[in-house]
């Protein structure tokens, strides 16, 4: 069993609420499959370049700069390995 918090109180999950709420999840989850899989590649890179000019505005790209170094090194050691 878990726990909930409602506020200040504590309410213990059941075991048949935990399946139930699984179960909601797995559902909802496959819903989001099915959408992303019948969405179109046109709108993927749409959205996808609406995420890249967001970049700038949310601050990200300190962030993302050092993870493209990490990215970058992680692509060199995997080619020295290929490589031989």
């Amino acid at each position: 069993m878990t726990t909930r918090k409602r506020g200040n109180l504590k309410k213990t999950l059941t075991r048949v609420e935990a399946r139930a709420s699984q179960a909601r999840w797995e559902l909802v989850n496959a819903a989001e499959r099915a959408e992303l899989q019948a969405t179109p590649l046109e709108r993927k890179l749409s959205q996808l370049a609406v995420l890249m000019d967001s970049v700038e505005p949310l601050g990200w790209t300190g962030a993302l700069k050092a993870e493209e170094a990490e990215v970058r090194e992680r692509w060199n050691r995997l080619r020295a390995i290929m490589n031989g």
